[in-house]
């Protein structure tokens, strides 16, 4: 009798095994994910309802986004899971940080996954001005999904008011001086109620700048990231230019413009015309109370604008079964009819050319062509600032153009102490 309760004993704890095992086999495989969110509209809603349609389809992945607050705070927040050893599997952070993560070891490339010919067509299938911040090496380490350019913000009534063409937007640096004059009002005490022109100087100072540097004919950075040219003569005639529209125009709001509250001003009629992403977009359309236009940048010797934006990442500490469920889900993302919805849904630019040709995308430029000239722009877009050591580099950057801006150093003086801090930062790097 002793024998066969034995037996019953062994044979019951092996089936628990196997219970368990089984549970194990089929427990879903969990990706966490940071998603930054630094723009306004209703993007956890909608993340929230991509993670739920992807799990719905995808019985075995349990997804789980985490808010993280704007893409710095995403960024020193991952960086900080890497360090402890707890970092998500994949999220959503600035393209310009791609040489940070590399340095840091904390992610990987994407090519180990793409592994047939449908996986490489669809790696192929990205605009090539949103790659440019995606690879390098040779090697694919972001995969665009939030991606935007800058655009030209302008209130059509306040064009009328001051006899301009409301549908002729300034196609030049000179036009958008000459403009910005007529746009700008003053009250009886000379104090100015509507500025001209705005382009914020908080945020992402260097981003803004970096539009006026690509129009004036040259880069800020070399694509290896190791090298800046701060103090060319083209740069610091390019912030000259911005520094004249505030002190001898006097068409632009003085000292430091925030970036977050550049849309209200808009908005309130304190700015005829604001540079801001086409991220804002949707954020315009649903708060602007007046008929209002977008269009390109002006240019200086050309036309030209940074992509800027965020990538999916992969990050090394994950499993093989957490980066394959990752890698589903980006592709699952990014599909043109969800890359079409996400640019409709948010305003950021749909970031492959067949999501422009769906017919809800179709549909939705025939009602609201300002969507597509984000798109229209990107054959004159370059990569956005990205270097080794990316924060404090750039950091130096913008500390250089708030000096400029509030006048506490001349353009030149400025942007020469910057460009020895970016060589100084970079050396070891070279």
């Amino acid at each position: 009798m002793k024998l066969f309760a034995k037996v019953r004993t062994l044979l019951g704890a092996s089936a628990l095994v196997v219970a368990a095992a089984s549970a194990l086999a089929q427990a879903p495989v969990e990706v966490p994910f940071f998603f930054p969110v630094a723009v306004g509209g209703p993007i956890t809603k909608i993340i929230d309802g991509y993670a739920a349609d992807f799990e719905k389809e995808n019985p075995g992945i349990k997804l789980r986004p985490i808010y993280s607050g704007t893409y710095q705070d995403t960024i020193a927040k991952a960086l900080t899971a890497v360090k402890s050893g707890e970092p998500p599997v994949t999220s959503v952070l600035l393209s310009t940080d791609m040489y940070t993560l590399i340095d840091e070891e904390a992610i990987v490339p994407f090519d180990d996954l793409i592994k047939t010919d449908e996986d490489r067509a669809w790696l192929k299938s990205f605009y090539p001005a949103f790659m440019e911040n995606s690879q390098t090496g040779g090697k694919t380490w972001g995969i665009p999904f939030q991606r935007s350019t800058i655009v030209l913000y302008y209130n059509k009534e306040a064009f009328k008011e001051a006899g301009l063409d409301p549908n002729r937007p300034p196609g030049t640096w000179q036009e958008m001086t000459d403009y910005a004059k007529k746009l700008t009002k003053r009250d009886a005490s000379g104090k100015v109620t509507q500025w001209g022109v705005q382009i914020p100087s908080s945020g992402f100072p260097y981003w803004l700048f970096q539009a006026l540097v690509i129009e004036n004919g040259v880069t800020l950075m070399n694509a290896a990231g190791t090298e800046t040219y701060y103090d060319k003569p083209e740069v610091i005639a390019a912030l000259q230019y911005w520094v004249d529209l505030v002190n001898k125009d006097k068409v632009h709001p003085p000292g430091i413009v925030e970036w977050g509250t550049t849309p209200k001003d808009f908005f309130e009629r304190k700015v005829a015309m604001m540079w801001t992403t086409t991220g804002n977009l949707t954020n315009v359309r649903t708060n602007a109370k007046f008929d209002f236009g977008v269009a390109m940048l002006p240019s200086g010797k050309q036309r030209g604008s940074p992509t800027g934006g965020g990538n999916f990442y992969l990050f090394k500490k994950s499993t093989p079964a957490q980066r394959d469920a990752a890698f589903k889900f980006i592709k699952w993302a990014t599909t043109p009819a969800r890359a079409a919805q996400w640019g409709i849904d948010t305003g950021y630019v749909a970031v492959r050319p067949d999501a422009w040709e769906t017919a809800a995308m179709k549909q939705y430029v025939a009602g609201f062509p300002a969507a597509a000239v984000a798109r229209d722009q990107l054959p004159f877009a370059k990569a956005e600032l990205s270097t080794h050591d990316n924060q404090r580099v750039t950091q130096a950057l913008n500390d250089a153009l708030q000096a400029a801006l509030t006048g506490t150093k001349t353009p030149e003086q400025a942007l020469k102490d910057a460009q020895r801090e970016a060589v100084r930062l970079l050396r070891s790097y070279k």
